[in-house]
C-alpha cells in the first residue's frame, strides 16, 4: 500500500492542516508529478508543482475536462453510472466542457460575472455585508465565524443573482453542504459514501429544476433566467444542461467563497501584526484577498484527461491517462512563492492558482474577490480585538471545502464622535 497515495485520498487529511501541508511539500521534493494508487480509486498522475499546473491548463487541446473532474472512489463511480445508464457524470456543467462548446457555454453567463455588471451589484452586496456585521453586534462580543457569518454571506450574494428570498437560504446551504461536503459524516450523516453521493446530486438537482421551470415560464432579468431561457446557436439549450448550470451556480458559487472567508479570518487572526497592518490601512485590502485565495485554496484539485501521449517533467502522460491538478501544492511552490508558509497581505507578485488558469479560469473570480473585500472592510471599520476564542475545525473533503467551525471574540469599535 502507498501511504502518501492513501493520505491524499483521506478526507481527513486536509483536517489537520500542518499534516497536509508537510504531505504536499514531501511530494513536491520527492516527486513532484508522481503516479498515485490509492486503494479504491482509480490511478491517477498527481501534478503538485506550479509550473506543471499551468502548463497542462494552458494545453486544453490535449488535457480535457471530462470524463473525470474529480476524485470520487471506484463505488462512487458505478453508483453514479447505475443512475445515469452509464455516465460518469450526475450533471454536466461548464466544468464537464472543453473547446467550442465550453467557449459558448461560458459566455451565456459570463457578462455577468465581469466588472462593469458588479458594479452594479456592489450597493446590493454592501447592504447584505453590513447584515452580517449587525449579525455580529447582536450576537454580543463573540460568535462562530463560520456558522454564522461565512457561510451565509456569499450565499445571500448568490440569492440576489439568482432573484430568490433570503428565505430560501437555509435549505439551500443544507443542499450545498451535503453535495459538496458529502465526505464528512459529521456534515450530511452516516451512510455509505456512493449511496450519499447520489442521494445529495438528485435532491439538489430536484431543487434547481424547479427554478428552471419556473424561470422559464415566466422569466425576469435575474442570472436563473438567462440561463433558463439561454440559447446557442439559436437553439434552447437542453433541460438538462440548464439545470446543470444552475446547479453549478447555486454550489460553486458561494462555497469556495466562504471558505476563502473564514480561512482568511483566520488567517490574519493567527498573524496578528498583518491584522494590524490591514485595519490601520485599508488599502492593503485587495492584496490581502489575494494572499487569502492562496493561503486557503479552498478547491483542492480539478482532473484533467490526456487524450494523446504527452512528455512533462520527464514523464511520459500516456492518452487516457487522468491528471489531479493540486492547487494547494502549487500554492506552496517555493520555487514561486518566496517564503510560502508565511501569510503576507502585501505578498507581491502573488500568482497564486485559485482559480484555475487558461479557458477553465474560474468564472465567478471577480465577483468573490469583491464580496470578501467588501465583507473585511466593513467587519475590520467595526471591530477591533479580533481574536480566536477556541479551536478551529476543518471540513473533512478531498475536493473543495475550508473550515466548519472558527470561534472569535470581537469588540464593537468606539467611532470617533
Amino acid at each position: 500500500m502507498d501511504e502518501i497515495s492513501e493520505a491524499l485520498a483521506d478526507p481527513q487529511t486536509v483536517t489537520h492542516p500542518a499534516v497536509y501541508d508537510a504531505l504536499l511539500t514531501r511530494i513536491r521534493r520527492e516527486a513532484p508529478l508522481r503516479w498515485m494508487t490509492p486503494e479504491g480509486f482509480r490511478p491517477f498522475w498527481l501534478v503538485a508543482k506550479h509550473a506543471d499546473l499551468l502548463e497542462v491548463e494552458s494545453r486544453a487541446d490535449i488535457f480535457l475536462s471530462a470524463p473525470r473532474t474529480e476524485l470520487i472512489p471506484r463505488k462512487e463511480e458505478e453508483q453514479i453510472a447505475a443512475a445515469t445508464g452509464g455516465n460518469q457524470q450526475m450533471m454536466r456543467t461548464i466544468l464537464h466542457m472543453d473547446g467550442a462548446e465550453h467557449r459558448a457555454y461560458r459566455g451565456l453567463t459570463q457578462p455577468a460575472f465581469m466588472p462593469p455588471n458588479l458594479c452594479k451589484l456592489e450597493a446590493g452586496i454592501t447592504a447584505i455585508a453590513k447584515e452580517y456585521v449587525q449579525r455580529m453586534v447582536e450576537l454580543g462580543d463573540a460568535c462562530d465565524f463560520v456558522k454564522d457569518i461565512a457561510v451565509w454571506y456569499p450565499l445571500r450574494v448568490i440569492l440576489l443573482l439568482l432573484d430568490l428570498p433570503p428565505e430560501a437560504a437555509p435549505e439551500i446551504l443544507r443542499l450545498t453542504q451535503n453535495f459538496v461536503e458529502r465526505k464528512d459524516q459529521n456534515i450530511v450523516g452516516e451512510g455509505p459514501s456512493e449511496q450519499v453521493a447520489v442521494q445529495s446530486a438528485q435532491e439538489i438537482l430536484d431543487y434547481v429544476s424547479k427554478l428552471y421551470e419556473s424561470r422559464k415560464a415566466a422569466p425576469g432579468d435575474d442570472l436563473a433566467s438567462v440561463i433558463a431561457t439561454a440559447k446557442i446557436g439559436g437553439e434552447p439549450i437542453s433541460p438538462f444542461e440548464a439545470m446543470s448550470y444552475l446547479l453549478l451556480v447555486v454550489t460553486a458559487g458561494h462555497e469556495t467563497t466562504s471558505a476563502t472567508t473564514a480561512g482568511g479570518m483566520l488567517a490574519l487572526l493567527q498573524n496578528p501584526g498583518e491584522l494590524e497592518r490591514l485595519q490601520a490601512d485599508l488599502t492593503l485590502l485587495p492584496g490581502a484577498v489575494d494572499e487569502m485565495l492562496r493561503w486557503v485554496s479552498p478547491v483542492k484539485h480539478f482532473f484533467r484527461t490526456a487524450v494523446q501521449d504527452y512528455e512533462l517533467r520527464g514523464q511520459k502522460i500516456k492518452a487516457g491517462d487522468s491528471l489531479m491538478l493540486c492547487f494547494p501544492s502549487a500554492n506552496r511552490d517555493e520555487e514561486v512563492f518566496a517564503d510560502p508558509f508565511s501569510f503576507k497581505i502585501d505578498r507581491k507578485p502573488n500568482p497564486h492558482t485559485t482559480f484555475g488558469y487558461g479557458p477553465h479560469a474560474c468564472l465567478g473570480q471577480h465577483l468573490g474577490k469583491m464580496e470578501i473585500r467588501i465583507l473585511l472592510k466593513e467587519i475590520l471599520e467595526n471591530f477591533d480585538g479580533l481574536q480566536l476564542a477556541g479551536e478551529p475545525a476543518w471540513v473533512a473533503t478531498t475536493f473543495a471545502g475550508g473550515l466548519k467551525t472558527l470561534p472569535i471574540r470581537y469588540r464593537r469599535r468606539q467611532l470617533p464622535g
